[in-house]
């Protein structure tokens, strides 16, 4: 039973999730585990490994049915067999199943020693462990559960104050609240009672402040510009070819000539748009640049940029209306196996695996990207998903936060659409528009509140203008970070050392 309870959790947040993106489960879905460990904790016998595991379940369930598209991306892009392939996007699943694991081995400590009552700390462990997962080994905060929120305005209005972490709390509180009222404790009702109200009240007030933040719309008063999007839907095998190069330059500055007609003042491209390396290959530098002159807009675009032997970027440039590069941004939250090989030195025998993936340098400073006396920040592709990026830029002045990226790598899979989704959240926590260029989808503008203006559907060529403002003014989130995060973190910590010191102890005391 406590195991099917652990595989029911993984499943409901799996469904809050795209896709199918149902979510209101994301509300219960920590629900099941914490019956289950509630059921364990109350057991005289020893527990032993059982907390782990039934938390690792639930990851396993919860990952692999969101993150598995891993699979594809590295047999068709990575040129490894598929058996290779399923194996190491199996490991990626069990290691990001850890930390579920440690959230049951955490709630049971506290359960067994204070009672149920102390299921009430598990939004608090639940931040605690998602926070780890997004900050070790470079971290990997991808479908953190918080983001099962991202299409519901009202409550997504937190993540200003607290971020997507904070968020997550918020999410998992009705799930402590169900476990509570579900799970009997025989002279602590009035406890558990009183916490499982405090535990649904803290969503519901979210949700009325959220939604009186949003009626206010005072985040929209700042100078008004148009934004034009541009997507060039270039398949990932045509990308490098240099039989293609021609064609996609001329597609990216037809598309851009032809949307610059409609008064915007602004066009971005995705992530690697150029076929080519901007800078040094001088001929088609010199097309591109001739062909933004003619189009008499600024231009973001990506682009490889060499500057010698060993080092090789993923950057963001700004090109003005009169062909000059006024700014640059180079990628530094590498993607892991993706574009770099962590701890070369120690994992040299990976070298062969991603031999179909490039091996870029990391940028060392975060550039802001000047437009019209306006300043923009940019996130390529995967740094989206790091919500202290986006913080750091605001913090520098952005006014402005722009993502590109190239998502053909994930084909229909789910991932363009979690990718997108754990954008917009960013607009949210900085309060900024966020504008999204995408090579194959989704590009959109989200506005502060996080609501869509414009979106794109996958695997269509072409251009989409939205209106964004250039604004100023800080969110509490940006002020104060992850200290929220941060604090529960500390619970974990001291949960997950408690057992062992008293081991010790222990231990100490029955020795010679």
């Amino acid at each position: 039973m406590d195991y099917a309870l652990a595989v029911l959790s993984g499943l409901l947040f799996a469904l809050s999730l795209p896709k199918p993106a149902l979510a209101p489960l994301g509300w219960v879905a920590l629900a099941p585990l914490c019956v289950a460990v509630a059921r364990g904790a109350a057991r005289p016998a020893p527990r032993g490994p059982r907390p782990f595991l039934l938390g690792l379940v639930t990851g396993l369930v919860a990952f692999a049915g969101t993150v598995s598209w891993t699979s594809d991306v590295l047999a068709i892009f990575g040129g490894l067999n598929a058996a290779l392939a399923w194996a190491l996007a199996a490991l990626l699943i069990a290691y990001l199943a850890v930390y579920p694991a440690l959230f049951s081995l955490t709630l049971t400590t506290a359960v067994a020693r204070a009672g149920t009552p102390a299921l009430a700390l598990a939004p608090i462990l639940w931040v605690g462990t998602e926070w780890l997962r997004g900050t070790l080994f470079t971290g990997f905060p991808w479908v953190l559960l918080g983001y099962s929120q991202s299409d519901v305005v009202a409550p997504l209005q937190v993540a200003s104050l607290v971020g997507i972490y904070g968020l997550s709390g918020l999410v998992a509180c009705p799930s402590a609240a169900l476990a509570l009222l579900l799970v009997p404790a025989p002279g602590r009702r009035r406890a558990r009672l009183g916490a499982a109200v405090v535990l649904l009240a803290l969503p519901a007030a979210g949700a009325v402040w959220g939604a009186a933040r949003v009626s206010r719309q005072a985040l929209l008063d700042g100078p008004v510009a148009r934004v034009a999007l541009v997507q060039g839907n270039v398949p990932q095998g045509q990308k490098w070819d240099p039989a293609y190069r021609g064609e996609i330059l001329s597609r990216y500055l037809s598309l851009t000539q032809r949307v610059a007609t409609q008064d915007v003042d602004l066009v971005v491209w995705p992530e690697s748009s150029t076929p080519f390396v901007f800078g040094r290959d001088g001929i088609e530098t010199e097309v591109m640049r001739a062909g933004i002159v003619e189009a008499r807009v600024p231009v973001v675009f990506g682009s490889d940029e060499v500057l010698g032997p060993t080092e090789f970027y993923n950057s963001a440039f700004v090109m003005d209306a009169t062909g000059e590069i006024r700014g640059s941004y180079r990628k530094m939250q590498l993607v892991p196996f993706g574009e770099y090989i962590p701890v070369r030195w120690l994992l040299f025998f990976a070298s062969p695996l991603v031999e179909g993936f490039s091996d870029f340098s990391a940028g060392q400073t975060l550039t802001l990207l000047p437009v019209a006396g306006h300043r923009l920040s940019v996130a390529v592709c995967y740094e989206a998903v790091f919500p202290g990026l986006s913080r750091q830029a605001v913090q520098q002045g952005s006014q402005l936060l722009a993502t590109i990226t190239n998502d053909a790598w994930y084909g229909t899979s789910a991932a363009p659409y979690q990718h997108f989704q754990q954008a917009r959240v960013r607009a949210v926590e900085t309060g900024r528009y966020l504008v999204r260029a995408a090579n194959t989808g989704i590009s959109g503008v989200v506005d502060p509140y996080g609501r869509v203006v414009v979106q794109s559907p996958l695997f269509e060529t072409g251009t989409w203008i939205g209106e964004i403002r250039w604004l100023d003014g800080l969110t509490p989130y940006v002020r104060l970070g992850d200290a929220v995060a941060w604090a529960c973190m500390l619970v974990v910590g001291t949960l997950l050392v408690l057992p062992l010191r008293e081991s010790v102890g222990r231990r100490g005391r029955t020795g010679p």
